[in-house]
This record gives C-alpha cells, sequence and structure tokens, in this order.
C-alpha cells in the first residue's frame, strides 16, 4: 500500500460539519487502497484566539507556558477529527506531535525539526489504521518540553512525516484551489497554475505568498517530496509543486513569470550618517544576526564624499522593528552613526518565474507598471529568477494589480476562496 500524507489547515476543520466533510475525504482516500496520515491545524482562528487569551493574562507570557497553550488547538483538532472517521466505519488514532516522534530544538516558538522517529505512526498504518497527527508542535530534544514550529508548522510538520514515512506524496488541503499567480483574496482574477518549480515556490514563499510556508518548501526540497496543493471543498486537481517540472519527459514549458508575491509584514530601518570605513556594515549586521532577526533586502547608499559617512537601509519583520532600534541603539558608540529610524508603513511586492532567467526585459516591464501606476520603489532587490521591490504599504494592493495585468497573468474567471478569515 502506498503512503499519503494529507494535511488540513485551520479553515478546513473549522467546525463540525467542516471536521465531518474532511473525514469523508480521508476515509475515502483510505478505502482507495493508501495508508493515511493525517495532519490537522488548529480548528478556524483558535490559535489566534489562544494567543489573545494569554495577552490578555500577561502581556509577556513564558515561552514554554506558551507553546503548552497553543498546542492545544491541534489537539482539539486531531480528537475530533478521529472521532469523526471512527462515525464512518474507520479505525484512527490521534498523535500529539510528541507522540508521533518529531523532534525539535528547545527554542519555544520557533523551533526547528532535528529528526522525526515516527515508530507508533508506521505502526497505526501497519495495523490498518488512519493515523491523526497534532501539527504545529513537537518536543525538544534536551529538555523533553512542547515546542512549536512557529506559523505554517502545520505544513512543516506534513512535509517532514512524508519523508520519514516515505510517502508518495505531501497533500496540503486549503481554502483555495491551488496555487495561484498571486493572492485570489486580493485579486479574484488570478490564475491557478496546474505546476510550480520548488524554486519558484519558495521564492513566492519567502516573499509573503500564504499558500506554503517557506520552510516546509525548504523541508521538501531537501527530501524531494512533491506537494499536492488541493481545496478540501472542491475534486478540482489543485497545484503540484514538484523538483523539476520543466526538464524531462512530460515536461510543460517554464513560464516567464509564475506569480506575484507581497508582503505587509515588513518594516525598513534606516542607519543615517555611518561612517563609510571597512568593518562597520560587519559590526552593524553582526549584531542584528545575534539578535536572531532575520533580514531581508539590503541598500547602501553611496558616501557623500565630503563627509565619507553612508546611509544603510535594510528590511527585516515587522514585528521586529523594535527588538532592531534597540539593537542598533546599543552600537551607537561603537559605529558612530547619526541616527537610526524605523519605518513600519512599507510593503514589499515580489516578481517570480523561472523563464525570466533567459528573457530580458522583465525588470523594465516590472518597473514600467509600477511607474504608470504611480507608485514609487524605496528599495530593489533581485535574483536569478525574482525582481522584487518595496513601495508604500497603502500603495501595495494597487502594484499587484498593475504589474499582474502587465504580464498578462489575469484570468477571465475569478477564483474562489472557500473559507478562513485570512487572520
Amino acid at each position: 500500500m502506498s503512503i499519503v500524507v494529507q494535511k488540513y489547515g485551520g479553515s478546513s476543520v473549522s467546525d463540525a460539519e467542516a471536521i465531518k466533510r474532511v473525514a469523508r475525504r480521508i476515509v475515502e482516500t483510505h478505502r482507495a487502497g493508501n495508508s493515511v496520515c493525517v495532519v490537522v491545524s488548529a480548528m478556524g482562528d483558535q490559535t489566534d484566539e489562544l494567543l489573545d487569551l494569554a495577552k490578555q493574562v500577561t502581556p509577556t507570557p513564558p515561552a514554554r507556558e506558551l507553546d503548552m497553550l497553543l498546542t492545544s488547538g491541534e489537539r482539539i483538532s486531531m480528537a475530533l477529527v478521529a472521532m469523526a472517521i471512527a462515525q464512518l466505519g474507520e479505525e484512527a488514532r490521534s498523535f500529539t506531535g510528541s507522540q508521533a516522534g518529531v523532534i525539535t530544538d528547545e527554542a519555544h516558538g520557533a523551533a526547528r525539526i532535528i529528526d522525526v522517529t515516527p515508530g507508533r505512526i508506521q505502526s497505526a498504518l501497519d495495523a490498518g489504521h488512519i493515523a491523526i497527527v497534532a501539527g504545529f508542535q513537537g518536543v525538544s530534544q534536551t529538555t523533553k518540553d512542547i515546542t512549536t514550529l512557529g506559523r505554517g508548522g502545520s505544513d512543516t510538520t506534513a512535509v517532514a512525516l512524508a519523508a520519514a514515512l516515505g510517502a508518495e506524496v505531501c497533500e496540503i488541503y486549503t481554502d483555495v484551489d491551488g496555487v495561484f499567480t498571486a493572492d485570489p483574496r486580493v485579486l479574484p482574477n488570478a490564475r491557478k497554475l496546474d505546476v510550480i518549480s520548488m524554486e519558484e515556490m519558495l521564492d513566492l514563499a519567502a516573499n509573503g505568498s500564504k499558500i506554503l510556508h517557506l520552510r516546509c518548501v525548504e523541508y521538501a526540497r531537501r527530501y524531494g517530496i512533491r506537494i499536492h496543493v488541493r481545496s478540501s471543498w472542491s475534486r478540482k486537481p489543485g497545484t503540484m509543486v514538484t523538483q523539476n517540472p520543466y526538464e524531462g519527459e512530460g515536461a510543460v514549458e517554464a513560464p516567464i513569470i509564475t506569480g506575484i508575491a507581497h508582503d505587509h509584514s515588513e518594516a525598513k530601518i534606516t542607519i543615517v550618517g555611518v561612517p563609510d570605513q571597512v568593518g562597520v556594515a560587519a559590526k552593524i549586521f553582526g549584531a542584528i544576526a545575534e539578535s536572531g532577526i532575520n533580514i531581508d533586502m539590503i541598500v547602501q547608499n553611496v558616501s557623500a564624499a565630503e563627509t565619507a559617512k553612508t546611509d544603510i537601509s535594510f528590511t527585516l519583520p515587522q514585528a521586529d522593528g523594535s527588538k532592531g532600534l534597540s539593537v542598533l541603539r546599543s552600537i551607537k558608540a561603537e559605529v558612530d552613526y547619526e541616527d537610526v529610524r524605523l519605518d513600519d508603513k512599507i510593503g514589499k511586492i515580489a516578481l517570480v518565474g523561472a523563464g525570466m532567467k533567459s528573457h530580458p526585459g522583465v525588470s523594465a516591464k516590472f518597473f514600467r507598471a509600477l511607474a504608470e501606476a504611480g507608485i514609487n520603489i524605496e528599495m530593489i532587490s533581485t535574483s536569478e529568477i525574482r525582481v522584487s521591490a518595496v513601495t508604500r504599504a497603502d500603495q501595495l494592493e494597487d502594484a499587484v494589480r498593475a504589474v499582474h495585468t502587465a504580464f498578462g497573468l489575469d484570468s477571465s474567471e475569478d477564483a474562489i476562496v472557500y473559507g478562513g478569515t485570512g487572520r
């Protein structure tokens, strides 16, 4: 029997009727002759509600106890899904992340998977049972405490289990029919993609696309796991995310542009009057790195001849903006810069496509579309298959629409968003 891993997001298990619908699909897959392992997220917005509750109790909840609280959402989902499957006449066994053998480091709130030892899951599958696993969680290898994997962690759990079990495919069920050329909540006329490469999906995920979590795609690429993105509300074929869809027999031609991602969750820090000397940038970004802040785009201006000083700007997660300011202020005397400023009203748009490697003029068309829409560009970053730019936050969605149309990505049919609040 082939092993299939399925993951259902919060909108797919948001209430009793949704759970019953998901259970029917799981049982159908099992009765088709597959061994089935299912990963579930917390119901609807339950994780956010638990987080809100914790912050009502204390503005700074202890990280260990917060993880204990937040993982309860997935445990509720796994038990209810197992009950719904039992009601349909099949045997199901539910497991927490630690029971499923998801071993992590000890970083509460953003733990990374070190190993997966799915002995109990494999035993359940061998016995003909359907295994239901709570996503988003694991257990620390050193402290034995419960940990969470961060936002999108259930996707990562599913791919990690698929790799450990030797699954044929990892099916990610969500509230849209697959991966689209842009977020269908912003652009209803975005076009669904039949296939997309891991490389393209990584860039889209890293630049704000919410359909798959970045770490999930990284894990899938590392272990060669195909991801099938589908809707739990429909029977449409979805999107296959695979290593080399544009190579070999049956391959499709790489599109010039695969899609557009956008991100409202970044901020920009500008350090004004930085001495243009060897080692200064290393001091700045070394301090930022030691604080655990991830940096995205960096721009350094040409130094002024009369002062031999320059300005350095970089983007970082909005949630880390205040922390970044504190770090930089702590090294002001050492670096001897003039001022530091935080701007949390920015947005990022990214154009992604494997085909742009061999098609000149993509960047020019991208910037022309933004100019014609009256949108100013503050920062630019490029790679072999991506061009991204920072704009004002209130212009970001207009930028997405303008670029999407300029590259002929609009569809004649509107995409359907079946559920979820988008919170």
